[in-house]
């Protein structure tokens, strides 16, 4: 009986540190790292756990280090200093306390970088200042299909290696709230697919300087065949390196 008390006493010192503390990933040559958060109040995308396994490697190969979490209590002042990046992976609902909403805010007026992924759109509906970072909100979206999308700015780092018209498989958002300040990178056609809500001006990548940080968002990413694609993945990492401040 004694040793299946200790066991369970084990088993749940384990489960206590995993939800408090979060995934590290490869170290890196430089001091620069990322966090990437995945907590969802709302609906949750399959592809999180391929999302992540592609930013692990995102970051191996490109000298930063990833930590992932889910655990919203990492967000103070303290712990996201270490950051040079934010990335919300398909986040969904309310996400964030008062006091973690507080954090992130000092977070992005010190210099700090947000990258949203798919659902982080569909994050934090109460929080004007979070849509003012993301750009917009969530509104629908029909069935996934193909479309293509129109790179309107090529200089950007999370453009510059995309065809002028970019076609994929995805999970296509409409939006609503979107914010006047947001930089568009990429449009999506809606004669090219079907069931589109926003019109001839459906912006679907963007980026900005917000509140003394960077902001980058792609609405990409729904699929887990997303996560092991080259192009996407340098699409990504150029909004990343954006986000961190990197200009090469």
């Amino acid at each position: 009986m004694k040793t299946l008390l200790t066991l369970f006493s084990f088993f749940i010192l384990i489960a206590c540190t995993s939800a408090e503390e979060p995934n590290v990933g490869e170290p890196a040559k430089t001091k620069d790292a990322v966090l990437v958060f995945s907590r969802t109040k709302g609906y949750r995308h399959k592809s999180i756990e391929a999302g992540k396994a592609g930013l692990l490697k995102l970051g191996q190969e490109n000298d930063f280090a990833v930590d992932t979490t889910e655990n919203a209590g990492l967000f103070t002042t303290d712990n996201l200093k270490k950051y040079k990046a934010v990335i919300f992976l398909s986040t969904t609902g309310d996400v964030l306390n008062d006091q973690q909403q507080a954090a992130f805010e000092q977070y992005i007026k010190k210099g700090g970088g947000y990258v949203g992924i798919h659902a982080a759109a569909d994050t934090e509906y109460e929080w004007p200042w979070y849509n003012q970072l993301v750009g917009a909100y969530f509104l629908s979206h029909p069935s996934q299909q193909n479309a293509e999308i129109e790179i309107v700015d090529k200089k950007h780092l999370a453009t510059k290696m995309l065809p002028d018209r970019w076609k994929r498989f995805d999970e296509w958002y409409d939006y609503k709230s979107i914010v006047p300040g947001i930089k568009v990178l990429g449009k999506l056609d809606e004669k090219t697919y079907k069931g589109g809500k926003n019109g001839d001006n459906h912006p679907f990548i963007w980026y900005r300087e917000f509140d003394g940080g960077r902001s980058f968002y792609t609405g990409g990413g729904h699929t887990d065949e997303s996560y092991s694609d080259p192009q996407f993945m340098a699409h990504v990492l150029g909004g990343i390196k954006y986000a961190m401040g990197r200009k090469k």
